[in-house]
């Protein structure tokens, strides 16, 4: 049976979400799966979707020192909204070696720890993720550890990118569809560097204060990294086409630079604020 979204308009990708809905009912046990949920876009809208179609996803959610705390309740929120169970785990993935030592190989040997965990509360449920086709063209070294465990990624295989991600979710009544990406804070720092639990937390609660700050300036889902780019180097990258104002620069600066456990950081404005340390040129010296 197929489950049409209601009130679409003309520019609603009918073809795309009849596509998902054939990919995610047919690797479906039942009506069941289960979901590696983070709580971000592309996991809550897999979660979503499966709902509209009839579905009973169970969101599988990893807490430790490599989330936020504030995501993890935001996720903990969205699941209540919705009225979906929710299974929670925590780990620690700073203590695989790989990780440890700021490895490249740190996202893959991390979400291979991972994601055998949530296999194991998967309890024989097919396991899906989040990744989508925007994923393919970008450095993804975590998607080869999903494809060898047999993770399952509904969004790619019906062709998903972002782009009809955030129409679906908006046309479809998905609260928040323009959320932005919050990846695990391990990616804050440069490869080569020893990841601490107080740098971490200091970073987590750093961009949690840039949120609000921005927020309270009139910035709806501001797009922003604070990132260790070197030893005693911190720089707050914010997604604008043009400088911030001097007063709001001094602001973000102050706001920053109250934290001990940080080097008080430099604001800088780029294009491009995802995969920051897989681009040429930004090794740390």
């Amino acid at each position: 049976m197929t489950h049409t979204p209601p009130d679409l308009s003309p520019a609603f990708p009918a073809e795309a979400w009849a596509r998902l809905e054939a990919t995610l009912c047919g690797l479906a046990a039942g009506k069941r799966f289960a979901l590696a949920y983070s709580g971000g876009l592309d996991s809550r809208f897999l979660a979503h979707a499966g709902q509209r179609f009839g579905l009973d996803p169970l969101l599988l959610h990893v807490h430790g020192p490599h989330v936020a705390p504030e995501e993890s309740a935001s996720a903990r929120a969205w699941a209540r909204l919705r009225g979906l169970p929710l299974l929670e785990t925590e780990a620690d993935p700073l203590s695989l070696p790989e990780v440890a030592a700021g490895d490249r190989g740190r996202c893959y040997a991390c979400k291979r720890e991972l994601f055998g965990r949530l296999r194991e509360l998967a309890a024989g449920l097919p396991l899906c993720d989040g990744s989508n086709a925007s994923d393919a063209g970008q450095y993804r070294p975590g998607l080869r550890a999903v494809r060898e465990l047999g993770i399952l990624s509904p969004l790619a295989l019906a062709g998903f990118g972002k782009a009809e991600i955030r129409r679906c979710a908006a046309a479809t009544g998905m609260e928040n569809p323009d959320q932005r990406a919050r990846p695990c804070l391990l990616t804050r720092l440069p490869y080569g560097m020893k990841p601490e639990k107080d740098v971490l937390a200091a970073l987590a609660q750093g961009e949690e204060a840039v949120r609000r700050f921005l927020a309270a300036a009139g910035w709806e889902e501001p797009e922003f990294r604070l990132r260790l780019t070197a030893p005693g180097r911190a720089e707050l990258h914010v997604a604008a086409a043009k400088p911030l104002a001097p007063d709001m620069l001094e602001g973000l600066e102050k706001l920053l630079a109250a934290d001990p456990r940080l080097p008080a950081p430099r604001v800088v404005t780029m294009e491009t604020i995802s995969g920051f340390f897989d681009r040429a040129g930004n090794a740390p010296s």
